[in-house]
């Protein structure tokens, strides 16, 4: 539902609540159901209303809990029953700079008295979110704490001893430095949201004194907005891939007309500028696991001549896709799709025309488009909309460009071969399968939460949980990391399952679909059979669970030779394996020593 994208109106949104709830939940949609848990320093009932609707459009059905109004501490700190009984999926902490009870009174106040209330209001906030966690083993997200509107000071308020506003900023690097070392807890920046919706707009006294509502009703879808866009981040929402058009969106006029040198990029001109500066942003995405693509109706020619710009900041490494041709754009991206083996819900569309973003919207109404009037505009709709919103970035992520890069390269050695066995040796592949490893930890956890096609009973674990089936000794639990000759993939492959005397039943399989066809899958399966035999395991049971995106492996326990038990007229079915006299079934992947992977 575009309307719910950002940029939206936040009143329309207020006033139509009921009537797009309705609608949303009759789109046919299937969509992940969460428990959350909103633990309250203020009213929070017209928050859990807005975020209901932004989660729903992201896939997310949620229920709520509601603590009563400013008992989080009480909550999380002595216990609720309810609470207890709710089981949360996920805890959202909603505090202000209204909860925050140990500000400076006075100007008097010694460096070490001030330091000594920063402490004391941070173990505060601390005790609550180590109380939770040990109660819940799921993801926890705190709000750090927007600046006062008022200032009796001035820019003294913002750095004196015992200025409130420098008390906020310091409590807020303390928050920031805590979440980077603890798994699972989160800061929603409401420091950055505050600022950007103007602290005159967030603040209203009247709200806070009628209804103890912390912020004005206005900036209320803004705050709901971004505290989706992390929980769907947390649970594998966020979009993949930034596909681009080239004249006038990433240089100033059209390469084929004005040629090189007439294109403004670079520091000479103003606009040049411009085009550099949203070049740099682009690209920053790929440190962070974004894909970039290219989508230009050029000749391929013109297209790859700009981007070879000596002022140009994006060169053509830097895309795993380009499209420059005269063929419609929404071809070109449903090609793109295609040849990642990413789904179109995947893509962010950026385009300075908005004829061809209205196209794409009627062709593709999966992929989110940009219509890019100026550059900063552009990049403050990609900063907001929170289609790449990052709560975790792992070694893979940094390197994905690159694997997929490979990818294009292992495609295209194919076509020289008649034979795909011989292809598949051709590729020099090796496997480095072990079990959970603390450094994979992360990784795992970014898979299960991601992983839609591959994927037989679309699991979701956070990483309190994996870390926990890691060291059960009721599981069975291995990842698959994959080289060859162009290069690395990284870890692809997850594999859990729970011992039930001689049997084993796999709760959860999956792997990227960038490496399909590769055999990965068996040889996977090779070690799950080793490793129960070593438990003495006779059975092992597996389960497909269909869903609207994992139909291509509902045949796969087939191909593995298991028995089908059960087929339900849902799609659902259930297979079993005596691996008494197992063979292995890999051909092509080396297994590799975990300790020496290189």
């Amino acid at each position: 539902m575009r309307e719910l994208n950002f940029p939206f109106d936040g009143k329309d949104i207020i006033r139509r609540r009921l009537a797009l709830r309705k609608q949303l939940l009759a789109d046919g949609c299937v969509r992940v159901k969460k428990r959350i848990a909103v633990l309250g320093g203020s009213t929070t009932n017209h928050i859990v209303s807005a975020l209901e609707l932004f989660l729903l459009n992201f896939g997310i059905e949620p229920e709520f809990y509601l603590s009563e109004y400013n008992k989080f501490y009480e909550d999380a700190v002595f216990g609720n029953p309810e609470l207890d009984s709710f089981d949360p999926d996920v805890i959202y902490i909603h505090t202000t700079s209204r909860n925050l009870t140990m500000l400076p009174e006075s100007p008097a106040e010694t460096a070490e008295t001030v330091e000594q209330k920063l402490n004391d209001q941070f173990a505060y906030f601390k005790q609550v979110w180590d109380s939770l966690k040990q109660h819940f083993s799921c993801p926890v997200i705190q709000n750090n704490f927007e600046l006062p509107l008022f200032r009796r000071t001035g820019s003294y308020d913002g750095w004196s001893t015992a200025g409130h506003a420098a008390f906020i900023q310091r409590m807020n690097v303390m928050l920031s430095d805590y979440a980077r070392s603890t798994r699972g807890l989160y800061i929603h920046d409401i420091n950055y949201l505050s600022a950007v919706c103007g602290l005159a707009n967030w603040h209203d006294a009247e709200a806070w004194y009628l209804y103890k509502y912390a912020m004005s009703t206005n900036v209320i879808p803004d705050l709901a907005y971004s505290l989706a866009c992390i929980i769907k981040s947390i649970y594998g929402k966020n979009h993949k891939v930034i596909d681009l058009d080239l004249d006038n969106t990433l240089w100033g006029g059209v390469i084929g007309d004005d040629g090189q040198e007439g294109i403004e990029i670079g520091q000479e001109t103003a606009i040049g500028q411009a085009f550099s500066e949203f070049q740099s942003f682009i690209k920053g995405y790929k440190d962070y696991g974004v894909l970039l693509a290219l989508c230009s109706k050029n000749d391929e020619e013109n297209a790859l001549l700009g981007l070879n710009h000596p002022c140009g900041v994006l060169k053509s490494t830097d895309f795993v896709s380009i499209k420059a041709n005269w063929e419609p754009k929404d071809r070109n991206i449903a090609e793109t799709a295609a040849d990642l083996s990413l789904g179109l819900d995947s893509f962010v569309f950026i385009d300075d025309n908005p004829a061809e973003c209205a196209i794409i919207e009627g062709q593709l109404p999966m992929v989110q488009t940009i219509n890019l009037s100026t550059v900063h505009e552009a990049m403050y709709k990609l900063t907001r909309s929170g289609f790449f919103e990052v709560t975790a970035v792992s070694d893979d992520d940094m390197h994905r460009s690159e694997m997929y890069a490979a990818n294009a390269q292992r495609a295209a050695q194919l076509r020289s071969f008649e034979s795909y066995e011989d292809y598949l040796l051709s590729l020099d592949m090796h496997a480095v399968i072990c079990g959970f490893e603390p450094v994979y930890i992360q990784r795992i956890t970014q898979l299960t939460n991601k992983s839609n096609q591959f994927n037989l009973t679309t699991c979701r674990y956070n990483e309190d949980e994996i870390q926990k089936v890691s060291t059960s000794p009721d599981h069975i639990c291995i990842c698959g990391r994959l080289l060859d000759k162009f290069g690395d993939n990284g870890i692809v492959s997850v594999v859990i399952g729970k011992c039930r005397d001689k049997e084993l039943d796999i709760e959860l399989w999956l792997m990227s679909c960038r490496v399909l066809k590769r055999d990965m899958e068996l040889a996977m399966l090779d070690e799950l059979v080793r490793r129960a035999k070593a438990k003495g395991i006779t059975r092992i049971n597996g389960f497909y669970y269909k869903t609207h995106k994992n139909s291509m492996v509902a045949e796969l326990y087939s191909s593995f030779g298991f028995t089908l038990d059960k087929k339900l007229d849902n799609g659902d079915s259930e297979w079993h394996l005596d691996i008494e006299g197992y063979e292995n079934k890999n051909k092509v992947i080396k297994i590799r020593d975990k300790e020496n992977p290189e």
